[in-house]
């Protein structure tokens, strides 16, 4: 779906459409009036949002160097040459790679896969990775979700003699780039109509074009799961062809067919039971994948992904999980260790806060920038230092200008990157205070511009609807994150019963109306819990209570009365 106007909330003309979806489409009243809210003004519309097709997706005709690239690696394959697919270290770059090494080896290929280090040359097609490409012997380099901006190294790659295709999102500088084929929405000449592609996404589609040209059966549904995992992670737009995308991909993790993705699904111990969202993705499988490379390398990320039997993939999945349970010791040492740090010296009443030290792990600042976020509300910078050099990441509150505050700040910084969202840096040690302050104070002069996106996606359960119907209904509007948010649901209601159950929880007995009751769950709550006989309002998610079974629903709690809940770390 494309963006839409937004009706302000209780407005007549809501309320007249939300009665017109809900009787076109047989929908609860709670989710009519959502759709309605998001600027839906007729069913059809509606229906094709909740009904995504793969077949409705861009033609990729318009896609600048599609068929060029698909023509140089079929000719890689028949020509039996070594074909370098090099991916980028996060789970778009994972997935992506995993998708072009499985699919070139399934039409007959050689590839030899590798994957950018955090630790050794970092992003990108680095000096270091192009050592390694070269040590590959192959003939043409493949690269996935980076390469954009590697111009240098692309053109000492190009000028040995290795043809280079790069597959990418990132944004297009205004040089050209040395390469044979350049796959890229964003590029200015290019006409793909659809600009928000993951390069999981774009690697499909050259998939599909390398199929034609060699004219070989494949079903390229085969890959959605992975095209689900990495534009899930990736955090770009969930709608339009990534909304078709993942929500068929969703399907297949469903189905855990592939032995890696099955392995994640049991590792996280997913419940079968219920369908699998776009948050469970974001939450228990996405950082299993980005542990290794959090931690050192990425490979065994890959190796899970591409594994071809059960066996196979539960002696890798058993290493991954060992670097997950490190990376969660490590992210809890370095989130204590800064938390202490901010309220000894009294940055929180700061504007920003940015917060250094020399043993922290760079590939896990990031984690911990969000987590501070979460608990303060404002743009945190997080450092690790080795000896003068730091790296570190940017997270802020929704509609934070990241980008803007660290441009404003640059003259205390080595290098940085990234969008208003999400950004990364590069400092000396020397100049950390400067650097503070100078982005604090960019800080305070940078308001937001964004809508409170917390209290914009709450919408209250009408009271004549069955929490069972409003679930279902619910599920229909996934995949949910980035431009399609999962609503919170809000219930007023009255406690029967509030008591602390193991592990820190609350768990709640409420009253909707009148012989009708749903459970509530409060993950993490440590703050005063509401008395029986009283009257609350609650917000949270809405899910199946697998403790009473049946058609039982019950809503995990993020907050009460408009206070939420303390911040609680994903699995």
């Amino acid at each position: 779906m494309s963006a839409l106007p937004r009706i302000a909330d209780g407005t007549p003309d809501e309320g007249r459409l939300a009665g017109e979806l809900r009787g076109a489409l047989g929908l609860s009243r709670t989710v009519a009036a959502w759709l309605a809210r998001r600027g839906f003004r007729d069913h059809a519309a509606a229906r094709a949002f909740l009904e995504p097709r793969l077949q409705d997706l861009t033609d990729p005709a318009a896609m600048v160097d599609r068929e060029l690239a698909a023509d140089r690696i079929a000719r890689a394959v028949r020509a039996g040459e070594t074909i370098c697919v090099y991916g980028d270290y996060d789970c778009d770059g994972i997935t992506s790679a995993a998708i072009m090494t499985s699919v070139i080896r399934t039409l007959g290929g050689k590839v030899v896969p590798l994957l950018a280090s955090r630790f050794e040359g970092g992003y990108g097609v680095s000096a270091a990775a192009a050592e390694r490409i070269r040590s590959s012997e192959a003939s043409l380099l493949v690269t996935c979700d980076c390469g954009s901006s590697d111009h240098a190294v692309l053109a000492e790659l190009t000028g040995r003699g290795v043809d280079c295709v790069v597959i990418d999102h990132h944004l297009v500088p205004d040089e050209p780039l040395p390469v044979l084929a350049f796959l890229n929405p964003n590029r200015p000449d290019c006409g793909f109509g659809f600009k928000g592609l993951a390069s999981c996404g774009l690697a499909l589609s050259v998939a599909a074009a390398l199929r034609k040209c060699l004219d070989k059966p494949l079903d390229l549904r085969l890959w959605l799961d992975l095209v689900a995992i990495g534009t899930i992670a990736d955090v770009v737009p969930l709608e339009g062809d990534n909304r078709a995308l993942t929500r068929a991909g969703l399907g297949r993790i469903a189905r855990a067919e592939r032995p890696g993705v099955r392995t994640l699904l049991e590792l996280a111990r997913f419940d079968a039971a219920r369908n699998i969202s776009a948050e469970d993705v974001a939450f228990r499988i996405a950082p299993r994948l980005n542990a290794p490379g959090r931690m050192g390398s990425p490979d065994l990320a890959l190796q899970l992904l591409l594994a071809t039997s059960h066996d196979e993939a539960r002696e890798l999945g058993e290493r991954v999980e060992r670097v997950q349970q490190e990376r969660r010791l490590v992210q809890d040492r370095m989130l204590a260790q800064a938390i202490e740090e901010i309220e000894r010296d009294g940055y929180a009443e700061r504007p920003a806060i940015v917060i250094g030290r020399d043993d922290w792990n760079h590939g896990i600042v990031g984690i911990v920038a969000g987590r501070l976020v979460g608990r303060y509300g404002k743009p945190c910078v997080v450092i690790g230092f080795e000896g003068e050099h730091g790296r570190g990441s940017v997270r802020g509150p929704p509609g934070a200008r990241l980008y803007d505050a660290l441009a404003a700040s640059k003259e205390a910084l080595l290098r940085f990157g990234g969008h208003q969202a999400a950004a990364g840096l590069e400092v000396q040690a020397s100049r950390l205070a400067e650097f503070r302050e100078a982005f604090a104070a960019a800080s305070a002069r940078m308001p937001s511009n964004g809508s409170d996106e917390t209290n914009d996606s709450r919408l209250p359960l009408h009271p004549e609807d069955e929490p069972r119907q409003v679930l279902s209904d619910l599920e229909r509007l996934e995949p949910c994150g980035q431009s399609n948010p999962a609503p919170r649901i809000v219930i007023d209601a009255r406690v029967l019963s509030a008591r602390e159950v193991r592990g820190g929880h609350l768990k709640l007995e409420l009253e909707l109306a009148p012989g009708r009751r749903i459970a509530g769950f409060a993950p993490g709550y440590s703050g005063e819990a509401p008395a029986a006989g009283s009257a609350t309002t609650v917000y949270g998610s809405l899910r199946a209570d697998t403790y009473r079974g049946g058609d039982a629903v019950e809503i995990r709690i993020d907050g009460f009365d408009g206070s939420a809940r303390p911040d609680v770390a994903p699995a």
